[in-house]
């Protein structure tokens, strides 16, 4: 069990490589275009791109570190790299954003601004199309190897494939004597930065104080309560390591049986959890009804 899970974490970094290198690309050109042509939306959404490059690097980061086996002060191993690793690029990227917004918001006091060109509005439909294609490859490989953190990345993606339309929008628009669109666009850029860095924060640091799914956790009792053997369930409680999810539950069953029955109950437990369920580990304690 353990060496596919390590096996899906190195797939999973191919996932990440992608998509850095999807992200520098079109980073520079954004950028650069957005400059040749004074877009405020295209070097907003280029900014976008460089918060993504480090977001996908601190994922890539996060799986190599999960990869590595427990050691003497790391018994359950290192899969919460992955996810320290995510949280601290939320907060690059909501800084980032809010310069973003901030740089947008100043310009409309300046006035005087020129439409961008349309080459601007052009390379934003360009990105996007390639930015579409980076995340159905990451969106497969997500479901292929169960991996939250590139699911994260897949949903990052066609995230930024529709603000790159929404930037090409906005030049479009501007070309129709609203040069104001331009910077409003770049506005709205910063604040779907903000919005993307503020939800992998709340995600992480959910995962990080051991918080759980609770239509998981009634799921799982349920399951758990038809096993033949089980009397009750007295609690039950899970967590997650990475993308690896973690039960803890305390089973009644008949205070008549031997403890190698009841041993042999707990063990068919865990296998249909693990099995069934694809739960990565399962605590069962075991007391008499």
């Amino acid at each position: 069990m353990d060496t596919e899970k390590y096996q899906n974490l190195k797939l999973g970094e191919r996932g990440a490589i992608i998509s850095m290198l999807a992200y520098i690309c079109l980073s520079i050109i954004k950028l650069a275009i957005g400059y040749i042509s004074d877009s405020a939306a295209l070097k907003a959404d280029g900014l976008n791109n460089t918060t993504d490059i480090i977001a996908s690097f601190a994922v890539f980061v996060g799986l190599k570190l999960s990869r590595r086996p427990p050691d003497g002060d790391h018994g359950y191993g290192h899969w919460k790299s992955e996810t320290i690793a995510s949280m601290i690029a939320s907060f690059i990227m909501l800084a980032v954003g809010i310069q973003v917004f901030e740089d947008g918001f100043t310009s409309i006091f300046h006035g005087g601004k020129e439409s961008p060109d349309m080459l601007a509005a052009y390379t934003g439909l360009f990105s996007a199309i390639v930015m579409y294609f980076v995340y159905r490859y990451n969106k497969k490989l997500a479901a292929k190897i169960k991996s939250k953190s590139v699911l994260a990345a897949a949903k990052d993606n066609i995230s930024d494939a529709w603000v790159s339309i929404g930037t090409a929008t906005g030049i479009f628009g501007a070309q129709l004597n609203m040069p104001w669109m331009d910077t409003v666009t770049a506005m709205l850029v910063g604040v779907i930065i903000c919005k993307t860095a503020w939800d992998i924060f709340k995600d992480t640091s959910h995962d990080l104080s051991d918080g759980f799914d609770e239509d998981k956790i009634h799921l799982y009792q349920e399951v758990i309560t038809k096993v033949d053997g089980v009397k009750g369930i007295k609690d039950i409680k899970g967590r997650n390591y990475g993308s690896n999810e973690v039960i803890d539950v305390v089973i009644l069953v008949q205070s008549t049986i031997d403890i190698r029955a009841a041993h042999d109950i707990a063990t068919h437990v865990e296998k249909v959890m693990m099995k069934d369920y694809g739960v990565y580990d399962v605590h069962v304690h075991v007391e008499p009804i």
